[in-house]
């Protein structure tokens, strides 16, 4: 009878237009430089694309209580970790098409803004982060917050090009998640400064200007420093100062910083020259201060800024800049369109004031060529470079949520392809780098273990390829030679030139190697390889009963399930697969936890821990652990679901997560592989029709049913690339993928003539009471 094994269906996907954005970050009357620039987002998006309603989620500071205009549809409450779960919910709800999120460490709460990562980890939609700074010496809090923004974001955004060279530096992220948007600007006419001048009584005088929240990193003591000799060379000259004073600052010290600067211009002599306007100006009252200045000037003491959104205004309105060379001012200012100093160097500031303000035609010269370079950031490119990058998003969220290759009807025969690609005559190699074996990283007991396996299952289908012996010995031959005899354990690294790297491989290798000799003493393989599969099985007993990881635990119950299934009445296997079974069935909680899993967090080979409960309790004829085992399994399938009910392993960026739901990437085969295997031992348990349906729609992850709609595997070559990544397919090719799809072809092929009983007449009720479709 030819079964239909999978039901997925097509979809055909038509593109949305961006309908909905959701900002999140500072907002004004909020006075920050975050503030103003989410603002100038909103105003651009909504400007440039009146059909797209762009929701502002504003974050409130400690203490404050701000009056968020109309554009703020919902705020977070900065040191309220609850509140980041409720503005979760309230987005999903909303249904944005992109989440764009501006980045700066200390607007968000937790350890370095970690309550960030826990709302957008809740999110539905893709997420594009702004970063307004990029550290290069991160502490550890900064670099998980920032690992943890590079992995929930579709696309990181940052406004210069060091910006990008430190994330793929510093940080290792790929060079295609990062897009350099710089800093948009308002789009002003190129204007003479003498026609601004008389608003702010400045009319006569050479105008030398800074704005900003005012702090001790702003240089702008040694600006003062340098006001004695422009004042001597330029009588005319007044230096202005437009900002508040930091509010961090106030808080800790009120204005004494301010009275510090003030105190500092009068004892220089210069009291008159130097303007200190205490206001925190919006971006109007910005723009024409900036109009009415002869030089903008910037002279930071921290190289590090990545950012500035005033430089960038200023080199709009076409200022001539004289600045410190921190990384923004660096880059923008490198084509001639402002003076870079020495940090800290009060005679150069004077000397570069001094040299622009004396000769007008240099000083037009670099305001002329400002201007043409801040023509290229206007908010209105601005807005259409990043409804660019919006619509890359979505689109790939378009074929994450709909798009569907069709599984073929038929199930694909096992093929051995892939393991003769990574097999020479010492065993398969761990790794391939894109198809090729990566002889960088040798072999491994671990692969060969499951290689073992593998073909173990091959030799029990019918007509079964003459090529196994060969490649069953070669495995079994690795196996052995990792054995050290001595030391009575398994190593597991091997370099390519067959050197052991380690005395003693991991726990997990060391029960995986016991696994598999335990396989195949009862496996459909050559008599000589289960003689000694036999004799090593009863060697390494010993070592594997001194095992305490869980999943190494879990490894040996399965080999000690398989040896007992296959007729062994050791009392030594029988009471220690006994006392695993309890062990691991006694870290469950009872039905009613919502929690139904053996530890707090979601890890590798999940599957693998209810399995082995099952399969023991089959072996021992213990009810009792495959009840525990059958309730495990269903939570875990529930858990492993992603939209339209494809099957989504759980993703290895998310490893360990505390009772939290898993993340989505990255997507292993060996999770869809030993998800399979256990369903087709709650089958045999059981014989739900629903674990069938299960093992199915784990199957069909590997063939195109899954979050990107794309085939990991290469059925016609037996082969399969390494899984999923947010942004598609992992192309290398390596023994772990390769093993664990021919394991779950062959698991498949198993229960292809299992056919589906007759519909009770309560069956709506059986699957609600299961929990499954």
């Amino acid at each position: 009878m030819k079964m239909d094994w999978t039901h997925d269906q097509p979809v055909v996907v038509v593109q949305r237009a961006i309908a909905r954005v959701a900002l999140i970050g500072n907002f004004p009357p909020r006075q920050c430089g975050i503030a103003t620039f989410t603002e100038g987002v909103y105003a651009a998006l909504t400007t440039a694309f009146p059909d797209c309603a762009v929701d502002v989620v504003a974050m409130v500071d400690p203490g404050a209580a701000h009056a968020f205009p109309a554009a703020v549809g919902m705020t977070i409450a900065q040191d309220d970790p609850d509140a980041y779960r409720r503005a979760a919910t309230l987005l999903n709800a909303r249904g944005p098409d992109v989440v764009c999120v501006q980045h700066e460490f200390g607007i968000y709460g937790g350890p370095a803004g970690a309550w960030l990562i826990d709302l957008l980890d809740r999110l539905d939609a893709p997420v594009v982060t702004t970063l307004h700074t990029v550290l290069t010496d991160p502490n550890p809090d900064q670099r998980r917050v920032m690992m943890a923004l590079a992995r929930r974001s579709a696309r990181l955004v940052v406004m210069a090009e060091r910006g990008l060279a430190i994330l793929r530096d510093v940080y290792d992220i790929p060079i295609h998640k990062i897009m350099v948007v710089p800093h948009g600007v308002p789009d002003m006419p190129l204007s003479p400064p003498d026609a601004f001048k008389a608003e702010f009584g400045l009319e006569g005088r050479e105008v030398l200007f800074t704005f900003g929240l005012l702090s001790p990193n702003k240089g702008i003591e040694q600006m003062i420093e340098a006001m004695p000799r422009i004042a001597a060379a330029r009588p005319a000259v007044t230096y202005v100062v437009l900002g508040a004073t930091h509010p961090h600052l106030v808080a800790r010290e009120g204005e004494a910083y301010r009275e510090r600067l003030a105190a500092l211009a009068a004892a220089r002599g210069v009291g008159d020259r130097v303007v200190l306007i205490n206001r925190y100006a919006d971006d109007a009252a910005l723009l024409r201060h900036l109009a009415a200045a002869d030089i903008y000037v910037t002279p930071y003491l921290n190289i590090a800024q990545i950012t500035s959104g005033t430089l960038s205004y200023a080199v709009a309105l076409g200022k001539p800049v004289v600045s410190t060379p921190y990384w923004h001012a660096e880059e923008l200012l490198g084509d001639g369109c402002g003076v870079l100093v020495p940090v800290g160097d009060a005679d150069a500031l004077a000397d570069a004031a001094i040299t622009l303000l004396s000769d007008d035609a240099r000083r037009a010269a670099i305001g002329r060529r400002a201007y043409a370079a801040g023509r290229t950031m206007l908010w209105s490119r601005f807005a259409q470079r990043y409804m660019r990058i919006f619509r890359m998003v979505a689109r790939k969220r378009d074929a994450l949520v709909k798009l569907r290759h069709v599984p073929a009807p038929e199930l694909p025969r096992p093929a051995l392809g892939g393991l003769l690609r990574l097999t020479d005559d010492c065993g398969i190699a761990q790794h391939g780098i894109f198809a090729l074996p990566d002889r960088n990283h040798g072999y491994c007991l671990d692969d060969n273990a499951r290689a073992l396996m593998a073909v173990a299952d091959l030799c029990a289908l019918p007509g079964p390829d003459e090529r196994l012996p060969t490649l069953a010995r070669t495995y079994a031959a690795f196996v052995h030679h990792a054995w050290d005899d001595g030391a009575g354990t398994y190593r597991n690294f091997m370099g390519y030139d067959r050197r052991w790297l380690e005395a003693e491989g991991s726990e997990d290798s060391i029960c995986r190697g016991f696994w598999a000799v335990a396989t195949a003493a009862e496996a459909r393989l050559p008599s000589d390889i289960k003689l000694w599969a036999k004799w090593q099985a009863q060697r390494a007993l010993p070592r594997v009963a001194r095992l305490t990881p869980l999943r190494s635990r879990a490894f040996a119950l399965l080999g000690l399930s398989a040896m007992i299934a296959g007729g062994c009445a050791d009392p030594a296997v029988l009471s220690l697969a006994r006392a695993q079974a309890d062990a691991l069935a006694g870290l469950l909680p009872g039905e009613g936890a919502q929690w139904r899993w053996f530890e707090d967090c979601l890890s590798y080979d999940n599957a693998r821990l209810p399995e082995a409960l099952i399969r023991a309790g089959l072996a021992l004829g213990t009810p009792g652990h495959v009840e525990a085992g059958l309730g495990a399994l269903r939570w875990l399938c529930g858990v492993q679901t992603g939209r339209d009910g494809v099957f989504r392993p759980v993703g290895s960026e998310g490893f360990g997560r505390k009772r939290a739901m898993p993340l989505p990437f990255d997507q292993q085969p060996i999770e869809a592989s030993a998800t399979i295997d256990a369903c087709t031992a709650a089958f045999a348990a059981s014989g739900a029709w629903h674990w069938v349906m299960e093992a199915r729609r784990a199957y069909a992850w590997f063939l195109g049913a899954n979050d990107h709609g794309a085939a990991v595997a290469i059925p016609p070559d037996g082969d399969c690339h390494d899984g999923l990544t947010p942004d598609g397919v992992n192309l290398n090719q390596g023994a772990e993928s390769v093993i664990a799809f021919v394991r779950a072809t062959c698991a498949m092929h198993g229960l292809r003539h299992v056919e589906r009983p007759a519909e009770p007449a309560n069956a709506n009720e059986e699957r609600e009471r299961l929990g499954v479709a």
